[in-house]
């Protein structure tokens, strides 16, 4: 029997929006290299320039603090690998709760990286950053502080405006993982105070392949690939001018349908509904502001392999966290740096609506998780 294919993943990467492929579509239509002087190459130049308002204008940036990369893991690498070197710091501090791109890319610095705690709710232990800070001071030495806005697995948003407070007015640098917060709420990138900020395209309807560093004009230097001169010689290598024409129309589309999908309300019929169905469901992240596209829970005695494989058999796409980690299904580490016990971790999963979602697709993925956990708790003899 087969069954109605539903997405409920965008975490993960949302369906490309139809204006970013009839951007897409359009430009590779073109010939050229954006770098020629000659018209072939200023038509695709125009895309890019275009495609770069349309970003600055969703982030909150000025038109040239947009530097277009191959993705958001090359931005965040660029961010602090390169800012590392170019602003000559000391250590890194990162979050417990970063994204692999964040952690890896600081451990690629070869400096001291400290890593700043998870409280019970998922939010960044503020007062680590304060003390860290403080010592750095005293110590005469100089840090990039790395953290995310929004965490990719629960969704929490984090007091990234504290944090700003504190990096702000001092001699150390802010950089600031805005992919899963790009789209959904505002940046405001000029008027904040990070130096830097990553933004990712396949997360709001763009193709896979393209992504931006946002960086105040202080960090200019901050390079990672030298190349000939593109992006006024921030990011080398010939620039995908299709890749990044479907992310600037990307952007300029993404809010108003993400907001028409009406998102906060599907999560919430969605928890509701699961608290039906299995009323020990535990929702991770539920006591701190949370995106509001994003829900991420477990079922205490069931494994997320078992959910996970069951909906999937039934044409339902979730997840286990995040998707950058080489397709393993196992315990979260952002969970993990939240006090979650290692077994009921390893039942967590995640449902992430977007600009496509329905309340169909709620109504299905109910139905399909009602049998799952059925299933599961009459070969047990036990209730959810």
């Amino acid at each position: 029997m087969t069954h109605p294919a539903i997405y409920l993943d965008h975490n993960a990467s949302a369906p490309l929006l139809p204006e970013a492929r009839a951007a897409l579509l359009a430009a590779l239509d073109l010939t050229g290299n954006p770098s020629s002087v000659h018209g072939h190459g200023r038509a695709l130049r125009n895309l890019i320039e275009t495609a770069r308002g349309q970003v600055a204008k969703l982030a909150g940036a000025e038109r040239t603090q947009v530097v277009f990369t191959g993705s958001a893991t090359e931005a965040i690498t660029q961010a602090i690998v390169g800012g590392a070197k170019a602003f000559g710091v000391d250590t890194i501090l990162v979050s417990a709760g970063e994204h692999a791109a964040v952690s890896k890319a600081a451990e690629a610095t070869g400096l001291p990286v400290r890593q700043i705690g998870l409280d019970a709710h998922g939010l960044i232990k503020v007062e680590e950053i304060a003390e860290a800070i403080k010592a750095a001071d005293s110590a005469g030495m100089k840090l990039l502080v790395c953290v995310h806005l929004v965490n990719n697995e629960t969704g929490v948003i984090q007091p990234v405006d504290r944090i700003e407070v504190l990096v702000g007015p001092s001699p150390h640098y802010l950089f600031v993982d805005a992919v899963q917060a790009f789209g959904k709420m505002a940046l405001e990138f000029s008027s904040r105070a990070p130096d830097m900020v990553a933004v990712s395209g396949h997360k709001i309807g763009a193709p896979a392949g393209i992504g931006a560093l946002l960086m105040k004009g202080h960090a200019d230097q901050v390079r990672l690939i030298p190349g000939g001169g593109q992006e006024t010689g921030r990011r080398g290598g010939t620039e995908s001018a299709a890749a990044i024409a479907a992310f600037g129309a990307a952007a300029a589309a993404f809010p108003a349908r993400f907001y028409d999908a009406n998102v906060s309300e599907l999560v919430r019929v969605t928890e509701d509904g699961m608290r039906l169905i299995a009323p020990s469901l535990v929702v991770f992240g539920e006591r701190a502001d949370r995106i509001g596209n994003v829900t991420n829970f477990a079922v205490p005695g069931l494994k997320n392999a078992v959910v996970m494989m069951g909906l999937d058999l039934m044409g339902l796409s979730v997840s286990s966290g995040s998707a950058c980690s080489s397709g393993k299904v196992g315990p979260s580490h952002v969970l993990a740096a939240m006090g979650v016990a290692a077994e009921l971790s390893e039942g967590a999963m995640r449902v992430s609506f977007g600009w496509s979602s329905t309340i169909a697709d709620v109504e299905a993925y109910l139905k399909g998780f009602g049998e799952v956990v059925g299933r599961h708790a009459s070969r047990h003899g036990r209730a959810a």
